[in-house]
């Protein structure tokens, strides 16, 4: 399998716009999981339909609006002028702020799945012990999720490797700097290039399929695993 210069450097942009997308979503996404996993208030409703809402929304239609939010005339691109970052369309880090929307839902709802799994008593029972909610975060509910963790880590990864609607309003087609592989794969196509368009293709077919593979066969290990313990 022939792969061309160009080729290569959509799929390493890939995976870079993948691996800060995950990292960033589980800094960001945690929380707003462990909070929607706990709270009792009315608004749990409508956060939770906020990050569902890319699993409905046409890409088309997220990048419409994250377009004219990151745009020079509006409030994200105003503040990013002034802080002197310029505007974020059209760039790699406008690709990662819209893929961390898009790609919001898959790292929130396996975690906050998760972290509802195990109740309310191991918690209780730290602090009992007198450990602080930080400290039994760390020492309790991350262990026990940890298998949520990574399923939420292998989905937001491979859900960012597969965009394409999402990063073409954001990023355009910018070799080097936005075009992505689900991009390159378009270029090809469009251009008739159905050789290059099957190579690259199959490249993301086989990605695709190892990662569910993996997580397929890994997850019911796991949670074996973590029952024992």
């Amino acid at each position: 399998m022939f792969l061309a210069d160009s080729d290569i450097q959509s799929i390493w942009l890939t995976v870079r716009l993948a691996l800060a997308v995950t990292a960033i979503l589980l800094i960001l996404g945690t929380p707003v999981a462990w909070w929607l996993a706990h709270t009792r208030s009315r608004l749990k409703g409508i956060l939770g339909a906020v990050v569902a809402l890319p699993l409905v929304l046409p890409p088309s239609v997220l990048g419409f609006y994250l377009l004219l939010a990151m745009g020079p005339g509006g409030p994200v691109g105003h503040l990013t002028s002034i802080l002197g970052i310029g505007a974020l369309p059209f760039t790699f880090w406008g690709l990662v702020v819209a893929s961390v929307f898009y790609s919001l839902p898959f790292m929130v709802q396996p975690l906050q799945n998760a972290f509802e799994s195990i109740g309310e008593q191991p918690m209780d029972v730290a602090a009992t012990l007198g450990a602080s909610k930080l400290d039994a975060f760390f020492t309790v509910a991350l262990p026990l999720t940890r298998t949520g963790f990574l399923t939420a880590s292998i989905l937001t990864f491979a859900h960012t490797v597969g965009e394409f609607g999402v990063v073409l309003m954001i990023g355009g087609n910018i070799p080097g700097v936005t075009r992505v592989a689900s991009v390159q794969i378009y270029d090809h196509v469009e251009a008739l290039e159905y050789g290059q368009a099957h190579n690259m293709a199959a490249v993301m077919l086989i990605f695709s399929f190892i990662v569910l593979l993996v997580l397929y066969t890994w997850r019911p290990n796991a949670m074996k695993m973590s029952r024992r313990d």
